[in-house]
């Protein structure tokens, strides 16, 4: 360790670099843009829970709209990461839900 200082933003952004926590905060950021990156018919019919090691779970209203979206998988995926570098989305698990947007209607 060297007693030479160092400037608060460079060991902040080194330790995010070393412990892959700025991935996972990347990674966070699909949950709020979900809407505007799969289209208000897709997200009419789902909710985005959680990301964990690069799989987004989404809770789906039907099981036909789980089967569309299943083969939608990979350009849903596509739109996800448009633009990223980091904390991009390798998969998706849609899983279902009588109500995914927990209004308890």
């Amino acid at each position: 360790m060297s007693d030479k200082p160092i400037r608060l933003g460079d060991a902040l952004r080194t330790f995010l670099e070393e412990s892959k926590v700025g991935e996972r905060l990347e990674e966070a950021t699909v949950v709020p843009e979900w809407a505007e990156r799969v289209g208000p018919r897709i997200a009419a019919v789902t909710t985005p829970l959680r990301v964990s090691r690069g799989t987004l779970l989404v809770a789906v209203r039907s099981s036909a709209w789980m089967m569309e979206l299943r083969l939608m998988e990979r350009e849903i995926v596509r739109r996800l990461n448009e633009g990223r570098q980091r904390g991009r989305i390798e998969k998706i698990r849609f899983v279902m839900s009588d109500d995914p947007h927990g209004k308890g209607e």
